[in-house]
């Protein structure tokens, strides 16, 4: 899926034994990381996928487990947030960072997803490396991620969780319930890079794939601001700065 259009440019790279980095503009990232992971979940040597903070909000809807002919399994630290998921997941109440994950869990699982929960880890080492043990042999990892240094999120994190809590309200109004905030750390979530690579390598993995998107919508009230913003996600698409990327998607393998 090339994520071009008129207005949407996307620059990719591909060096010999390294992994495939790619930037382009945020508008169909979400889809796109959505799209990815239901098509590796339909794949012939895919029988069970696991939604590591999926919460009340699983990446793959229950239709779409049933159609991709898997059992999916929903992992989260908050046991409330998975009550408040649609039925036809099993569920586990878990902190991957806490330690390796129970026995009966371990290698259980070919593909492993998270979308926008990366951010909340506060030891990204100890959670890629209890990921990695949920993986059987030559199982994947993806997932997608809001990422520093882009100014809305270092002033996230610079401010009270009460106050950030109060301005995104504001900004982005949303069902608390369905859709609550929670604290975010920001722990290794970067653009590609070779640290990141490093990083990433460290925790037992093989990094297929690193990419970085620039812009988003947390302007979208104050139209000004918003049209200063999309100039520079397209100038940096086309000039890409992976530290000011504003979200990325990861795709990784365990050998």
């Amino acid at each position: 899926m090339m994520l071009t259009s008129p207005s949407r440019r996307t620059t990719t790279s591909r060096l010999e034994g390294r992994p495939e980095v790619r930037f382009a503009h945020f508008a169909q990232a979400w889809v796109r990381h959505h799209q990815e992971a239901l098509s590796a979940a339909g794949g012939e040597q895919v029988r069970d996928v696991c939604d590591v903070g999926g919460g009340a909000n699983p990446l793959l809807a229950p239709d779409e487990v049933e159609a991709s002919g898997v059992r999916c399994t929903v992992l989260d630290v908050s046991a409330d947030e998975l009550r408040k998921a649609p039925a036809g997941y099993a569920t586990e109440v878990l902190d991957l960072c806490a330690g390796p994950p129970p026995e009966h869990l371990r290698g259980g699982f070919d593909l492993v997803v998270s979308k926008m929960t990366a951010e909340h880890v506060p030891d990204a080492r100890a959670f890629h490396r209890s990921v990695h043990a949920l993986l059987r042999p030559g199982g994947t990892a993806m997932h997608f991620f809001p990422t520093l240094w882009t100014l809305p999120l270092v002033v996230n994190l610079a401010l009270p969780e009460a106050v950030g809590a109060a301005i995104l309200r504001r900004l982005h109004p949303r069902d608390a319930h369905q859709e609550a905030k929670f604290v975010a750390h920001y722990d290794w979530c970067r653009g590609p890079g070779e640290r990141q690579f490093r990083r990433l390598r460290s925790t037992g993995f093989e990094v297929v794939a690193y990419e970085g998107y620039f812009g988003h919508s947390y302007y979208d009230r104050v139209p000004p601001l918003d049209a200063l913003e999309q100039a520079k996600a397209g100038f940096l698409v086309r000039h890409p700065v992976p530290a000011l990327t504003s979200f990325a998607r990861v795709v990784l393998r365990r050998p």
